[in-house]
């Protein structure tokens, strides 16, 4: 792994704002079974998921939303990201990009080049659970930590509630 972690403690430390590291067993990572197994809930954790284009120039952003939102690919993203079609980016394409692994990824030291949008819904938590830049660990941070974050930009109906998608 490259200098992901110190580089996430420098900018935590520097931030000015309250943090926690936390360990995690790098085998209970992911978000749903992080949150079982950690008493963690899902509305306090966020995802953070590099997307791509499908169609025309290969563009790249990171998207961070709340473990009981759906990201809105095909509508918020495809448009913000102007193509006509949008997927999510391979396990491959987000290490080579963010020197991360799925299941750690977090939303802080990412390159500056890299498009960083925040569901709003994230920005109205007391605080949210982000993965720690390896599968070892996860971050308690202050939504105001994102927006500190080079080309962070809040998007209103970037992800939409789980909640919402059954009823339609």
């Amino acid at each position: 792994m490259t200098d992901t972690l110190p580089r996430i403690r420098s900018l935590l430390e520097a931030s000015g704002l309250d943090f926690e590291v936390w360990d995690c067993d790098p085998e209970l990572a992911d978000t749903a079974t992080f949150c079982a197994h950690y008493g963690v809930a899902p509305e306090d954790s966020a995802n953070t998921i590099l997307v791509r284009s499908k169609t025309g120039p290969l563009k790249f952003a990171v998207c961070v939303v709340l473990a009981t939102h759906r990201l809105d690919v095909n509508r918020t993203v495809r448009k913000k990201l102007g193509a006509r079609k949008v997927s999510f980016a391979t396990a491959e394409e987000t290490r080579e990009l963010t020197g991360m692994e799925i299941g750690g990824v977090t939303p802080l030291a990412l390159p500056e080049d890299l498009p960083l949008w925040i569901d709003a819904d994230v920005m109205r938590r007391e605080h949210v659970i982000l993965g720690g830049g390896n599968r070892g660990s996860k971050l308690k941070v202050l939504p105001a930590l994102l927006e500190q974050q080079g080309g962070a930009e809040i998007v209103e109906g970037l992800a939409r509630p789980l909640s919402d998608q059954v009823r339609e």
